[in-house]
């Protein structure tokens, strides 16, 4: 099984260091969030396989940062650490998407052992992997491969990718690009989606693989005859 990382979200320094000294004892990584704030910058920022949150954090609170990441469609499971063990806070934090739920205080054997029980079930549900045309792009981890190299993407420059990469050589419009990787606000007559997929070509370097149909969208090349770069 893959390593894991997790994010682990708790406002008392003493608690979050022993889980994480020993998560880490047990193979697993663990980074420390001690308030709401710097919990959604990490989760911007870095891809966790697990969060534990602790509700009652300064800053955005545990709920609303289980919120976020139910919000983000990632289907990152979430493991709540709460002081009180009443049967309704469990009933809400259920209902806010929680996977699982620890009372403090907790062993930290039990603490593993519910951390690799939701990372298997996790490995089930994983998005695979998808290859075309020398590219390997893993959509769980967001990590993108062309010919074994590594290629670090913006986060739209990989939704992006994703879009084409799924459409296996058929042609996407900007609009559909622009539908499907930008949020409901973005404008439709920017130039955000040209911008975009000329950096991620760049990105990917040569030969060029994605090709613009001229008036029409683009799509990946797949039979290697080389791209417009337009």
């Amino acid at each position: 099984m893959a390593p894991m990382r997790v994010l682990v979200v708790e406002d008392e320094p003493y608690l979050a260091e022993a889980i994480r000294d020993g998560l880490r004892l047990e193979a697993i990584a663990a980074d420390i969030a001690g308030d709401g704030d710097t919990a959604l910058e990490m989760l911007s920022v870095n891809a966790y396989d697990i969060a534990v949150l602790d509700r009652d954090i300064p800053g955005p609170s545990g709920d609303e940062i289980a919120e976020h990441i139910v919000a983000a469609g990632t289907g990152m499971p979430i493991l709540m650490l709460t002081a009180a063990d009443r049967l309704d806070d469990k009933a809400s934090g259920f209902e806010l998407g929680a996977d699982d739920y620890l009372t403090k205080p907790f062993a930290l054997r039990e603490l593993v052992l519910r951390l690799r029980a939701l990372d298997r079930r996790r490995a089930h549900h994983r998005p695979p992997v998808r290859e075309i045309a020398g590219l390997r792009l893993d959509p769980f981890r967001r990590e993108v491969y062309r010919d074994g190299r590594y290629i670090a993407l913006t986060r739209k420059q990989f939704a992006v990718l994703e879009v084409l990469v799924a459409a296996e050589g058929g042609v996407i419009s900007a609009e559909e690009l622009l539908e499907r990787a930008w949020d409901e606000n973005a404008d439709p007559f920017t130039n955000a989606v040209r911008i975009t997929v000329s950096a991620l070509r760049k990105r990917l370097g040569e030969p060029w693989l994605i090709a613009t149909v001229p008036g029409v969208g683009y799509r990946i090349e797949v039979d290697g005859d080389g791209a417009d770069r337009g």
